[in-house]
């Protein structure tokens, strides 16, 4: 079998890369300035980013570094420099400043649509090819991976195919059988709205009526599918899968007074708001895989490690899966070591980061949003003392900085 660095040599590694979101990109770029032949396919006319607001953390925004795309994001986004996080009587259960963790450090609130922009201008320049209405329904020979497209055509073989088409993936279920992805039974409520008197500068605030109903809002720079240059937020309001029907057949005007009762300042904010359609439905999968790897396929980013968005992981994991993924091919060729030997240092690699926001997104989900009174009523109560103790404030930022580990040693983020 030949190893990486013989394919370098002979200028043939082909390297495919399945879809064309956040971590497909971020990987497509960081292995093409590895000096590998990458093409994206993506099953949709039009390659376009899903979702509304997202919270990078400092470890996204070393990975974005990594790329030499940090500095562009920056200034399309807003810098969160804390998250204050309130019952609607004032309680205060989450008070997490990011100078607590580090001097300088903050959260960065961006846009999807504008991160998407930051990363397919990058791979504009770099001239990579991206296949448009290309849906990859199966894949042959994952030792020698060749590329099934709805349309009935073929692509391969390559050496390497990197999966990254969300945490739905479809390809997912077709190739890895074993694997577990249910939704969440809790979804949320999203749209963008202008901050037109600056309410809600550098802080990401959340209000948590019980485990039932949680609302949030994020500030998120410049709006790009607005004309209007003022600061824009991400509002979200979290809501079972099962009510959304009923919430579309209830009169929007009511639902903003259930929204005003509850947390009074939001009411100026969602005034522009005048029909349903003005704001989207999302769901959540938490997906669960032995083994990212099969042969020599991948997968990436939410398709291999969807998870809740309590603690707002999802992207940062995707951009740091695909530089590290890019280093340890590096190291690979280096060594002079097979694609499958590589993909293997890879999963190790990034195991113990990976399934502690795993593991700690289900833990925590249940305390914020489930029909739990006794989880509301623990939380209300133990998360403020917890405040005080020794350990459990450094715990918190390390996890929401996102460097945390099911090891003693934290992710290093220089």
């Amino acid at each position: 079998m030949q190893t990486l660095a013989e394919r370098v040599e002979t200028g043939n590694v082909r390297i495919a890369v399945i879809g064309c979101g956040i971590g497909g990109m971020a990987a497509a770029l960081a292995l093409k300035r590895a000096g590998s032949d990458v093409t994206i396919f993506e099953k949709f006319e039009a390659a376009r980013p899903l979702g509304a607001g997202l919270l990078l953390q400092p470890t996204g925004l070393w990975a974005l570094r990594e790329l030499g795309l940090a500095e562009t994001a920056i200034n399309a986004g807003a810098r969160v420099k804390r998250l204050d996080g309130r019952t609607p009587a004032g309680r205060l259960l989450l008070d997490l400043d990011y100078e607590r963790w580090r001097t300088g450090a903050f959260g960065l609130g961006i846009h999807r649509a504008s991160l998407f922009s930051v990363l397919h201008d990058a791979i504009r320049a770099e001239e990579i090819p991206v296949a448009l209405n290309e849906e990859i329904t199966n894949i042959a020979a994952p030792w020698w991976p060749t590329l099934m497209s709805a349309s009935g055509a073929r692509f391969g073989p390559y050496d390497l195919v990197i999966i990254a088409d969300g945490a739905h993936s479809a390809l997912r279920s077709t190739l890895m059988p074993q694997a577990r992805a249910p939704i969440y039974p809790w979804g949320a409520l999203w749209t963008i709205l202008p901050d037109r008197n600056g309410e809600f500068p550098d802080t990401l605030r959340q209000i948590y009526r019980g485990t039932q109903m949680m609302i949030g809002v994020l500030p998120i720079g410049r709006d790009p599918a607005s004309a209007e240059m003022m600061p824009a937020v991400s509002f979200f309001w979290s809501i079972m899968r099962k009510d959304f029907d009923a919430w579309r057949r209830t009169p929007i005007s009511e639902w903003k007074k259930d929204v005003a009762r509850v947390w009074p300042e939001a009411e100026s904010l969602l005034a522009p708001v005048s029909a349903h359609d003005e704001i989207s439905a999302a769901t959540y999968s938490d997906v669960r895989m032995k083994t990212w790897r099969n042969g020599r396929l991948l997968f990436l980013g939410d398709a291999a490690h969807g998870m809740s968005p309590q603690l707002g992981q999802g992207a940062n994991l995707a951009l740091i899966d695909a530089v590290l993924l890019a280093d340890t091919l590096k190291r690979a060729d280096r060594a002079r070591e097979s694609v499958e030997h590589a993909l293997y240092a890879f999963e190790r690699r990034r195991r113990a980061h990976v399934n502690y926001y795993l593991y700690a997104s289900r833990w925590l989900t249940p305390f914020f949003q489930s029909n739990s009174r006794l989880a509301s009523a623990f939380r209300n109560v133990a998360f403020p003392l917890a405040r005080n103790l020794p350990f459990f404030p450094g715990f918190m930022m390390r996890t929401l900085v996102g460097v945390q580990r099911l090891s003693f040693r934290p992710f290093p983020v220089p």
